[in-house]
């Protein structure tokens, strides 16, 4: 069925009809003082929302609109910043049904409406009164003398009810000692706020130093908008007690990108996280994306690794062929200290690009991050290499002793193929299971961990280099 007639006409009559009842105290945001956001990794906010309301001495029905669509209402916390013994808080209902002709219509079944008929000849109205039967897969009316679907006009009501806003309201019955102009100030959490932390680097020609900007990206979807906010966010694993899921609805938001924050954000200890404040207030939008400055570093030296990474499983067996082509990952590393770091760093993407021969910055790889510490290093890996690869074969294999315990000795060779036009330097980690020994090996290895043999290859440009080795393992 076709619900037109129910289209702005029909919401116009509805709102210029509607008022909220007497004893009831409407705050917007015009009366708002002070905004405060802190927000967290998990599609968690902590909203303060400060403003000034006169109220009466004695019972008041205050209707606080404004407040998040996702809100939790049992974690609402109201108080007077005046005079907190004073205020007490008696009830409260968060309104969510939020004013659609549709809605008006379900909320009036059972009710008598006005339905307006236009004379398509005189263009005279023509008004009749009927009661609402049903709203949902069609409209249901009883007039006088019968009964009809659907509607050949528009319909006209009385009023709102009193629990269908225009929008997301959390009404609260309180009690004052006091009449007067108070500044209240409610707390809640909600859903539909989230942050994250996008890092932005940029190598140099050499290849061993990066310029890094970070940025935290904000997604508002909680329903409504927060102008003038402070912001703050807390970095780490906070604890939450799970809900059961319910269905919500993905919705698009505009890419906001900000300029260089002039104002720094400043870092604290918080509990065991870390809490980033910003230094202006900043305006969120419903359905938004926006991103503020976090740091900024310039000429942070970096270690660039080509690693070959091997497998358990054929120090255990006969395999012989382990792999033609195989790809070499690359690395890149840096230490979370100097100018412009030394600081925290919220997990998050780092995306690296390096410039072209034409001075054009090229995307060359992104990794996550965990949160990492001050001092700790960043480890990104950035994909596999085009012109560095190897081959790898097993040449022997014999099992020793068996029993309680296996023994195992196997031969392997790896060729590492370099067809750039500089010589490069490739990792060779190769885990090797249980209690083992290198027999014999035709280039050096360090034990970088119990189970862990490294060998650095120098390989020459447009060449190739040849490891060989013997282990003897035992299970």
């Amino acid at each position: 069925m076709n619900y037109k007639w129910l289209g702005v006409a029909g919401v116009l009559w509805a709102v210029s009809g509607y008022a909220a009842s007497p004893e009831e105290k409407m705050t917007t945001l015009a009366d708002q003082h002070e905004l405060a956001l802190t927000i967290y990794n998990d599609d968690l906010a902590l909203v303060k929302d400060q403003r000034q309301v006169n109220l009466v001495a004695g019972t008041n029905r205050l209707a606080w609109r404004d407040v998040s669509a996702r809100i939790r209402p049992e974690t609402a916390l109201l108080r007077s910043l005046d005079d907190a013994s004073g205020l007490r808080l008696l009830e409260q209902n968060f309104d969510f049904d939020v004013l659609t002709p549709q809605k008006l219509l379900e909320k009036n079944v059972g009710n008598t409406v006005t339905v307006i008929k236009t004379n398509p000849v005189t263009g005279a109205e023509m008004r009749e009164t009927a009661i609402v039967l049903a709203a949902n897969a069609g409209v249901v009316l009883q007039y006088a003398d019968r009964i009809e679907t659907g509607v050949p006009g528009r319909l006209a009501f009385a009023a709102v009810p009193d629990n269908l806003r225009d929008r997301p309201t959390l009404v609260m019955t309180v009690a004052d000692a006091r009449a007067g102009v108070s500044r209240l100030e409610l707390s809640y959490l909600t859903g539909g706020l989230s942050w994250r932390a996008d890092y932005v680097a940029e190598l140099s020609a050499r290849e061993d130093k990066m310029d890094i900007n970070g940025w935290v990206t904000l997604t508002n979807q909680s329903g409504v908008s927060y102008p003038n906010a402070k912001l703050q966010f807390v970095a780490g694993d906070v604890n939450r007690v799970r809900e059961e899921v319910r269905p919500q609805v993905l919705m698009r938001g505009a890419l906001a990108l900000a300029k260089a924050d002039e104002a720094p954000m400043a870092q604290e200890n918080l509990f065991e996280y870390h809490l980033y404040t910003l230094g202006r207030s900043t305006t969120l939008a419903d359905q938004q994306t926006k991103q503020v400055a976090l740091l900024s570093a310039a000429q942070v030296p970096v270690r660039k690794s080509l690693e070959l990474h091997g497998a358990e499983y054929y120090y255990q067996g006969s395999y012989v062929d382990l792999g033609k082509k195989l790809k070499v990952a690359v690395f890149v590393e840096f230490d979370n200290k100097g100018a412009g770091l030394g600081v925290p760093l919220p997990k998050g993407v780092m995306r690296l690009y390096k410039k072209d021969s034409a001075g054009n910055a090229q995307f060359v790889g992104e990794d996550t991050i965990d949160h990492t510490a001050k001092n700790d290093t960043v480890r990104l890996k950035l994909g596999e290499a085009f012109d560095v690869y190897a081959e790898k074969k097993q040449t022997d294999f014999q099992k020793i002793s068996g029993g309680r315990n296996y023994t195992y000795e196997s031969a392997y060779q790896i060729t590492v193929n370099n067809a750039k036009s500089e010589a490069v330097t490739v990792k060779v980690f190769e885990p090797i299971p249980g209690d083992w020994q290198i027999i014999s090996e035709s280039a050096a290895h360090t034990k970088p961990a119990a189970g862990t043999a490294l060998w650095q290859l120098r390989i020459p440009a447009e060449g190739s280099t040849v490891l060989t080795y013997r282990v003897r393992v035992k299970l």
